[in-house]
């Protein structure tokens, strides 16, 4: 798989202030040690081609979806805005849904689990209580049958923690397929695991409309 993309092809919603990209899997979203690509860097270089010459290049994105994650992602175009969208995220005025495939089904098809989550090395832990450094660790499920011994789950994420609806579905016996870190023992496609940023709502930094940027993923197994 390709890290560099077309990022014209992947555009959900673009205006003079804000853009927002479905982000395909296997692409960090910003840049890392290793001079690996990333999403940050292309939308910079999207955004240059289309600017007059000498004029200054500005993108920063708002939050983040892990690299074997896909889905939707909103970037700031202009440093005049950020303050404001990321002041809807820390307030969490931002509804972030999500959509994975498990092999597993829960006890419950619907409900709401609520634990606590700590960053261990490259790993997220689950709590049950409260423990030094843990954060609690927030969200809501639907899940129905996709196919024979496949389920889909939607999911609202209240609190976007580390790695956080991955650890939770694991804790519960429902790794996320192809999620090998945390010890799912089904296969998926490379670089990527069957989680899908597929909706976020939130409101546009200069005329305060709602925006709902959907993006729906097909699963393929």
């Amino acid at each position: 798989m390709s890290f560099i993309i077309s990022v014209s092809d992947h555009i959900l919603f673009e205006d003079e202030f804000v853009l927002v990209i479905n982000k395909p899997p296997g692409l960090m979203v910003e840049p890392d040690r290793n001079g690996h690509p990333n999403l940050l860097q292309q939308v910079k270089k999207y955004l240059k081609n289309s600017l007059p010459q000498g004029d200054e290049v500005y993108a920063q994105h708002i939050h983040r979806l892990d690299r074997p994650v896909s889905g939707v992602i909103l970037f700031a175009k202009q440093r005049s805005v950020l303050k404001n969208l990321s002041e809807q995220f820390a307030e969490r005025k931002v509804k972030k849904y999500y959509q994975a495939l498990t092999s597993h089904a829960p006890s419950q098809p619907n409900g709401k689990l609520q634990n606590w989550l700590r960053r261990e090395k490259k790993k997220a832990v689950i709590y049950d209580q409260e423990i030094e450094y843990a954060e609690k660790a927030i969200l809501n499920y639907e899940v129905t049958t996709f196919a024979e011994n496949q389920f889909l789950w939607t999911i609202e994420l209240h609190t976007g923690k580390y790695h956080q609806i991955r650890a939770q579905l694991a804790y519960i016996g429902c790794p996320i397929i192809g999620d090998l870190l945390y010890s799912s023992n089904a296969q998926y496609q490379p670089d990527c695991i069957a989680l899908h940023a597929h909706q976020l709502v939130f409101f546009h930094p200069i005329t305060n409309e709602q925006m709902m940027i959907t993006k729906e993923h097909s699963f393929i197994v």
